[in-house]
């Protein structure tokens, strides 16, 4: 690999190497497409499977609740301290919201009592929630 010192008189070049700039660009890209999808997980949640579910693509407006095996409200992936402040901080998410476009996504642990589900159910619906889709992972066949 040869390289050029200077022009045709012998002095410095103008031009800037964009080489190792590429490189570190590159790496930085590797980095990014390794790490966005292990931060976009949210709450750690034991869904429970179902052998009939639809793919839905996951989109920025939509609101997302989970309870955790020890009853621990999650709303966005940020803990809720309690039941009425989940309440309020839903009815806050939604208000801009168009109608028919005010549904909760609601994903609860396998081993959650189910009236514990249904007490949430209720307080997103006193927020002004239209409708509840409940979250599950795909039973595998075989």
């Amino acid at each position: 690999m040869s390289m050029k010192v200077g022009g045709e008189k012998g002095g410095a070049i103008a031009e800037i190497n964009v080489t190792p700039m590429a490189d570190v660009m590159i790496v930085l890209l590797i980095i990014f497409m390794v790490v966005t999808p292990m931060l976009s997980k949210g709450v750690d949640v034991n869904l429970p499977k179902a052998a009939n579910t639809a793919e839905k693509k996951s989109e920025a407006q939509n609101v997302e609740v989970a309870i955790r095996k020890d009853s621990a409200l999650f709303l966005g992936g940020v803990r809720v301290d309690s039941p009425s402040d989940l309440r309020d901080k839903v009815k806050q998410r939604i208000e801009d919201l168009p109608e028919g476009g005010k549904i909760i996504h609601l994903k609860a642990d396998v081993d959650l009592p189910y009236s514990e589900v249904m007490k949430v159910m209720d307080l997103v619906r006193e927020a002004g929630v239209e409708e509840v889709a409940l979250i599950a992972e795909k039973k595998v066949e075989g």
